[in-house]
């Protein structure tokens, strides 16, 4: 089984105070606040990493499933965007909008949109994520 580790260390109340993330690797840490948060501050915030982490995913899986079937893959640019809305109850996240354009050798744009949609479902990001709404925008680079 495999793990991964990141930390938080939240500081003060939620308005005023101040926090930390750090991935277990070292490869990131990032300061964040409720101004990174819920307005345009600096620093991180936990919906853009989630982004990050499902970009990143969906980017893997496609490359791997276009592998597979014998492409040859130059590139895949993949931009999460995560859609936070404050519902009764509290904030909660509303949607994410995947969208990725790919570099692929010989494959066309109906074939490609099939690999795109199996790494969409398929990916370990978008199965943890299942109860978010995700719509998937997929580009064909020449």
């Amino acid at each position: 089984m495999i793990k991964r580790t990141a930390k938080a260390v939240w500081k003060g109340d939620l308005k005023a105070g101040k926090g930390k993330i750090k991935l277990g690797s070292g490869a990131f840490e990032g300061k964040y606040s409720f101004t990174s948060r819920f307005e345009d501050g600096v620093g991180t915030n936990p919906e853009e990493l989630i982004g990050a982490a499902h970009a990143g995913c969906f980017s893997m899986a496609l490359s791997s499933d276009l592998s597979k079937a014998g492409y040859v893959v130059d590139k895949i640019n993949t931009e999460a965007i995560v859609s936070m809305d404050k519902k009764e109850g509290g904030f909660e996240i509303t949607g994410i909008k995947l969208v990725t354009k790919a570099k692929v050798q010989d494959i066309e744009m109906e074939e490609f949109a099939k690999f795109a949609s199996g790494a969409k479902e398929n990916c370990p990001v978008s199965k943890a994520l299942k109860a978010v709404d995700t719509h998937l925008e997929a580009h064909l680079l020449k």
